[in-house]
Order: C-alpha cells, then sequence, then structure tokens
C-alpha cells in the first residue's frame, strides 16, 4: 500500500514544538490486572511511558507506515484546542504536521476548533474528523483537502468525533457535539441528535443509529462484522456492539461492556477505542484503558494519572500509543492490533 504524505504538509515537520529527550523516557501510571488473561496481553515488565507533552488535549492518533523509516513509520494525532495535528517519530521528537487541522474559519470557535479522530483509508490517504468544519475530510494528493461528508439529509453535521474505515471503504463515524461552541444548546446546531453514520464510497451518507445520548469512539472486531461504539456519558456508561449485515447497515445493537456494574472501576463512559487482532477492545474510559476481552469481560487497565482520550496501534502493531491529556504515551504489548 502507498502512502500519501503530501508536499504541503511536509513542509510543516521541521517546526519543533519543544526541546525532548527521545530515547529516555519518563514512565507515569500503573497497570491493573483484573484478570490473569491480562498477562497474556500486556508484559509484566511494561511500563507505560512519555514519549512528549505541552498538549492542551491530545486525541485521535493514527499510525503511519512508512518502508524507508528504519522506525517503520511515525505517529499522528490531534491537539483539538489548538487546532493542529502533531506528527511524533522516535529519534525526532514532536513537529507540527497540519495547521489549521479542523477549523478554517476566521473567528472564534469555541473550545474544541481542532480535528479529533484520524484515520487511513484503504488508498493510504488521511481522513480526518473536524470539529470546526464539521466534515469528514480526506487529505489529497496534490496537497489540500477533499471535503468527503459535512450533511445528512440537508443538516450539516453537528461535529464528527470518531471514525472506523471497513475494507470496501466505507467510513462509519459518530457526531456528538463536542465541537460545537455551545455544544447542545447551540444555535448552529441543525441535527437534535447525536448518531451514528455510514458514509459510503459514493457520497451516501445514512443514519445508522441515534439511541446514544453521546457516540464516541468506535471500531471494528478483526473480521469487520461487528462495530463497537463507545457513549461517553456517565448516565449511560454502556459500549454497544453492533453486528454488521451483509447489506452494510448496522444490525441491532447489543450491550458489550457496562462500566456501572463493575465496582473496581467508576461510573463512566467512554472515549476513543481500538481492537486488537484476537478481538479484545482497548477503551479510553473509567480512568485510563480498559482492557475488555472479546466477550466484554474486563481484564485490567492502563492508568496513566491522566485522562486517556484515544489509542492507536503503531510500530510492528504490537506497540499501543495512548493520548492522555496533555502528554503522547505508549506501551509495548504481547498482542497485536487489526491490520498489521
Amino acid at each position: 500500500m502507498k502512502y500519501i504524505i503530501t508536499a504541503m504538509l511536509l513542509n510543516c515537520l521541521q517546526t519543533v514544538i519543544f526541546g525532548q529527550n527521545t530515547t529516555n523516557f519518563a514512565h507515569i501510571g500503573r497497570i491493573d490486572r483484573f484478570e490473569p488473561q491480562v498477562n497474556q496481553l500486556i508484559p509484566e515488565e511494561a511500563k507505560i511511558e512519555v514519549l512528549c507533552g505541552g498538549f492542551e488535549w491530545s486525541e485521535g492518533p493514527v499510525w503511519i507506515p512508512q518502508n524507508d523509516n528504519k522506525y517503520g513509520g511515525f505517529i499522528l494525532f490531534s491537539d483539538i484546542p489548538n487546532n493542529v495535528v502533531m506528527k511524533w517519530q522516535e529519534g525526532n521528537g514532536a513537529s507540527v504536521f497540519m495547521k489549521p487541522a479542523g477549523y478554517t474559519g476566521v473567528a472564534d470557535y469555541g473550545r474544541e476548533p481542532g480535528s479529533n479522530g484520524l484515520a487511513l483509508d484503504e488508498q493510504g490517504r488521511l481522513v480526518l474528523c473536524e470539529h470546526g468544519d464539521r466534515r469528514i475530510s480526506v487529505v489529497t494528493k496534490g496537497g489540500g483537502k477533499r471535503t468527503l461528508a459535512d450533511q445528512w439529509q440537508g443538516k450539516r453535521l453537528n461535529s464528527p468525533n470518531d471514525l472506523a474505515i471497513r475494507k470496501n471503504g466505507d467510513i462509519f463515524f459518530t457526531d456528538p457535539i463536542y465541537g460545537l461552541p455551545q455544544r447542545a444548546s447551540d444555535p448552529m446546531r441543525e441535527i437534535d441528535f447525536c448518531g451514528v453514520y455510514r458514509l459510503q464510497p459514493d457520497g451516501a451518507v445514512t443514519l445508522q443509529y441515534k439511541g446514544m445520548s453521546r457516540p464516541n469512539g468506535i471500531g471494528f472486531s478483526p473480521d469487520q462484522n461487528t462495530l463497537y461504539v463507545a457513549n461517553s456519558d456517565s448516565r449511560d456508561p454502556v459500549w454497544r456492539a453492533f453486528p454488521v449485515e451483509k447489506d452494510g447497515n448496522l444490525g441491532k445493537a447489543r450491550p458489550f461492556f457496562d462500566s456501572s456494574k463493575d465496582d473496581r472501576i467508576p461510573r463512566s463512559g467512554g472515549d476513543g477505542l481500538k481492537v486488537d487482532a484476537n478481538g479484545n477492545v482497548f477503551a479510553t474510559g473509567a480512568g485510563g484503558v480498559l482492557i475488555l476481552s472479546p466477550n466484554g469481560k474486563l481484564l485490567g487497565r492502563l492508568i496513566t494519572g491522566e485522562s486517556v482520550a484515544n489509542v492507536a496501534w503503531g510500530n510492528n502493531g504490537s506497540v499501543l500509543y495512548l493520548t492522555s491529556d496533555m502528554y503522547l504515551c505508549r506501551i509495548q504489548t504481547k498482542t497485536k492490533g487489526t491490520g498489521f
């Protein structure tokens, strides 16, 4: 697969945010091992490393493979309040990759104007959820962006949050209200619910589910026959699983995990999530990264001491990157993410 990194964006890579030690990293947090099975996923000697910091709210990480890179590639992630996509590369540290990233207007646009979830499609193109411009966009080969979707039935989306892409090119995304300046009461809001949508390669946008108050993180099982969606609402802290039907639409939702029913963790809604090649779900929320078995059993938890917004698999697929408030962190695992 050929990955497209445009000339325009490459010009931004030289802007280093701050000096960093790029070889010896501090360790933070701890690992809660609730069930023995977690030891098959997380080495006993594993530590959570802090790779860089100083961000306002880091989110939406994605690994970008590079064949000519001795480390295999680099990680991109959003800093939403600062309207920027950052790049972190082993040996070089952090630098600006894209700015603006999610809002191209000239007026002030609230607390969270930037991009959120990032992903690569099957063509190797970077796809973004944009809060301020209220759209799903793709970085084009020529160096710009193209809007893939910004409406449903003629109404503007709220603020696309996170996305998951099927091998056939379908993009499933969540659309809560966090990117609107006044959130639920914002006068610019045109859709009165927070939905889960399917965007097809021909541009068709169809509503798949509107029964969650704040749909957020989203990801497929290894066979792409199940879609997991987090709800970032402590009043309904349930991660749901949806079967993907033969026509590509979602079937009836079922509860996958409910943080209110486990007294080992706080009652808390979820944020981002990723799935490993064996179907285990690494879901942020409830005070860290929850490690859930394919049947929704809580196996363990990664705690940084700060809120963790999202995660991504990188390197050879066995390294889990965490966007944790002001930090970008990582941990070595024994498993591999889907797609590696």
